[in-house]
Order: structure tokens, then sequence, then C-alpha cells
């Protein structure tokens, strides 16, 4: 008797100092190494609301052995312990309801086996609350992200920059389902990927062709498959499509997608809204750079004059070096200040008739009126140095990073306007050139070859 109580005691110490899952597995197969020769354990619990089985430690469903884990759940019972080879299984659970069991792996004895009338409630209850642990923390994560993503989309209107922010967010939380999400085009009436870049399941792009503006939430393939209609003003904007082969959404996640699915609706049509507005606008609100629109209007003002008026034109192409790497690692609210004080930076290094735009994301050009290729060369390289040498004060907008300060640089394409040349080609043999840069090195300006004439 005063052995079984060391051993329980033992166990509680073994517990109480384990804080997550993959603690408890390790903290438990120790105890039952040392009290009991065995030599493995694993912990499998029920997914909620449905019949998939999941690895406790790792919190992913069990793809191989699947059938056979579930057929051994559903045999095992407090007086059915069930002996497999090896293995030993043994349940465990909460309010009288199997929710997982364990697997040991070595011999049973008659000790074991009494010790776990008492012991098998001690683990449940901590399998228990870290579970729950697990799903407030991931509650708190959700809203947090939530809270922060509205931030970031509060000032941003370009879907292309928006849409991936969202899909990457209900990817982290609805891990075990592929995420789509679809736009409608609004001069064709046609649904279209937006992202990913593939989806090769003709069964979604026919559900997805149903929707109306009075549709809700369908659920098919037995709850694996969820399509989101995304409706504003009784307007069918896109929809949000999960799609799993394992488990089905639980309560929780269907909470999840359903509060991302009305912001993401309220973006959409306010983006969808602005770009309307931007048609109109010349300057990027990021940058106060021309916005791409009116850069291309631009370009052809400058082109004509040079034509008319026999006078040099340049081009450079530019665009921030490895610019995914820094949204990756600091996030887009940094990535965000990068472009407005890169754009400062080169704002300051031009002439006052010069004419800059944002050609697309982390790309900018530059038309140099009155200026022959050398020039802009030189020019160029004085960007490209001012750009390196600028140190990037991020601390303001992510204050609980350890990096206060951050630099990039840039990759530059030179080119020359000729005259014999469709306005079109100016930028493009510049992109060209950029693209060199980029291959050849990046930090760096390329110059295109000069065309003479005949």
């Amino acid at each position: 008797m005063q052995d079984f109580i060391k051993k329980i005691e033992k166990l509680s110490k073994s517990l109480n100092e384990t804080y997550n899952a993959k603690s408890v597995v390790s903290a438990l197969g120790d105890f039952f190494a040392e009290n009991f020769g065995f030599t493995a354990l694993e912990i499998y619990t029920r997914v909620a609301n449905s019949d998939e089985i999941r690895d406790f430690s790792q919190s992913w469903v069990i793809n191989e052995k699947a059938d056979e884990l579930k057929y051994l759940f559903e045999e095992l019972s407090a007086e059915n312990i069930i002996v497999k080879g090896e293995y030993i299984y043994y349940p465990f659970y909460k309010h009288n309801k199997k929710i997982g069991m364990l697997r040991l792996e070595g011999n049973i004895s008659d000790d074991f086996m009494e010790f776990m009338k008492l012991g098998i409630y001690q683990i449940s209850l901590k399998i228990q609350n870290i579970i729950l642990a697990e799903k407030m923390q991931k509650s708190i994560d959700f809203h947090d992200s939530i809270t922060n993503i509205a931030k970031i989309i509060e000032s941003q209107y370009e879907l292309n920059y928006i849409i991936p922010l969202i899909g990457e967010m209900i990817d982290k939380f609805i891990s075990n389902h592929l995420i789509y999400i679809f736009l409608k085009d609004a001069a064709t009436g046609e649904f279209y990927l937006a992202w990913p870049n593939m989806c090769r399941d003709e069964n979604i792009f026919n559900l997805i062709k149903t929707i109306t503006p009075k549709s809700v939430t369908i659920l098919t393939n037995e709850g694996r498959t969820g399509i989101f209609p995304l409706i504003e003003e009784n307007k069918v904007l896109g929809c949000i499509v999960t799609k799993s082969t394992d488990g089905k959404l639980t309560v929780k996640e269907l909470e999840y997608i359903q509060q991302l699915v009305n912001q993401t609706a309220t973006t959409i049509n306010r983006a969808n809204i602005y770009g309307e507005i931007l048609k109109h606008a010349t300057l990027d609100a990021l940058t106060g750079f021309y916005n791409r629109r009116q850069l291309e209007e631009r370009i052809k003002q400058e082109a004509a004059g040079a034509r008319r008026q026999k006078t040099p034109l340049c081009a450079i192409m530019t665009d921030i070096d490895h610019f995914k790497q820094v949204n990756d690692t600091y996030g887009h609210a940094v990535g965000d200040e990068v472009l407005r004080t890169v754009s400062k930076t080169i704002r300051m290094q031009l002439r006052e008739y010069d004419i800059a735009g944002r050609y697309g994301g982390e790309e900018f050009a530059i038309l140099l009126p009155y200026t022959k290729l050398e020039e802009a060369g030189m020019v160029a390289e004085r960007l490209r140095s001012a750009v390196e040498k600028k140190a990037i004060d991020i601390s303001r907008i992510n204050p609980d990073i350890e990096t206060k300060f951050i630099n990039v640089t840039i990759s530059l394409g030179v080119h020359e306007f000729n005259p014999r040349e469709n306005d079109g080609e100016l930028l493009k043999k510049a992109d060209k050139a950029l693209y060199t840069a980029k291959e050849t090195g990046r930090n760096q300006v390329v110059i295109s070859e000069k065309e003479k004439d005949e």
C-alpha cells in the first residue's frame, strides 16, 4: 500500500511539472518506464464532434493506421483493456465519455492494472486541462490576429495584397484543411481563384456556381468541405472554401471562419469601391508616387515631348531586394514602412521635374526627362547608395521585436528612350535590365545597351 501511494504521489509530481502536450507524453513515458517497465508511450485523443483520432503530442490527425486506431478506440472500455501484440491500449474518460487512449509498449502486470484504477483519473484530468489550455490559447491567438489583420488592412485597398494575408491567416487556424479564396469578376460574373495558385477539385467549382445573394454556408462531404459565401450589400463578392480529407470542421473552426468571412466581405467591398475611385486618382496612397495608371499617362506625355523636341529621356526600373523576406520576418506593417521610407529616400535624390511612380508592389519606375543614358546611370547609382545607407526605424511599427532598425537594398535597370520605339518599350527594356541586375547579384545598377539610330 505504501508503495502504491508513493507511485501516485510520483505521478502527481511528474504531471504537475508539465505544461504542454509533448511534456505530458514525455513525463508519462518516463514514469511508466521507471515504475512498470514499459518501453514507449503514446496518447491519442478523439477530435471534438468527429470520429477522427489525433496524436495528442503532435496536434495532427492520424492518417497512417487511422482505421485500426478508430476500431481499437471504439472497442476499448474500462472493462475491456486491449492487448494487441506488444501494445496495451488503455482508455480515459471525461464525464463518463471516452475521449482518448494510452498506447503503452511492454508487458501488462497486475500492479499496473491496480495502479491505473486511480492513476488514470489524474492522467485524464491533466490531458483535459492541456486540451482546454490549447483551445483557449488558440482562441486568444485568433482574436489577436483578427485585431492585427484589421489594423493592417484598414489602410490597404489592393486585393492582391489583402487576399494572401487573409488566406494565410485562415490556413493558420484551420490547419488541417486546404483553403481557397474565390472572387467574383464584376464584369463577367464568373468566379476565379484568387488564392492560392491552383485548385483541381471540379466539385468545388460546380458548388460555387450555385451561390446567390441569399446563400448561407454550405457543408458537404460529411462536413469536410465548406463553402462560405462572401456577401456584402446584397452582392456576391466571392467565397472562401475549406476542404479536408481527414476530419470535418469543428464548431469552433466554423466560428473562426465565419468571423473572417464577415470581415473579408467588408474589406473586399471597400477595396472594390476604392478601386473605382482610384481609377480617377493620380497618387499612390502609401508612397505618394504616381500610381501606375497615371504613370502610364506621363510616359505617353514625356515620350511625345522627347520625340517632338528631340531631347533625351531615360527610365529607371527598381525594386526592393528580398522584400518578401522583410514581410515574412517582421510583418506587413513593417513592409509598408519600408516602402514609405524607400520611396521618400528616392524622391530626395531626384530633381523637381523627374517623375516617380509605384509600378506595382515593391517596384518603382522613374522617368528622367532631358537626361542621357550615362547621366541616368549616375542617378541610379546615387539612388542605390542612398537606400543602402538608410537605416529604417521600425521600432514604432512593432515595438515588441528586438530589432529597432533594418537596412534594405535595391536593384535598378536603366534604359534610354529611342524615338523609333513605341512608348511601352521604355519601361519594358528598363525592366529587362532590372531583371539582369537581380539575377546577377542584386544591389546593383544594370544599364540597358543603347541602340543607335540607323
